[in-house]
């Protein structure tokens, strides 16, 4: 399980767009986004550096949490 800290995630639409994304990259990846928290957990056989680009490339600016 991966977690990143995802500051500018706020709303349904945000986390739709980085499910999306790491979706687009690995259909079997589990992905869990806490609004609250405003973190993601993803589990992926891909690495963080995959993931953390994937959900830059949906807009938001990911680290490690």
């Amino acid at each position: 399980m991966t977690r990143f800290a995802v500051r500018e995630m706020s709303c349904g639409h945000c986390t739709a767009a980085i499910e999306k994304s790491i979706k687009s990259i690995d259909s079997t990846a589990q992905i869990s986004c806490d609004l609250d928290d405003r973190q993601v957990s993803v589990d992926s056989v891909l690495d963080a550096d995959a993931l953390a680009e994937a959900i830059q490339q949906a807009g938001y600016e990911a680290s490690p949490a």
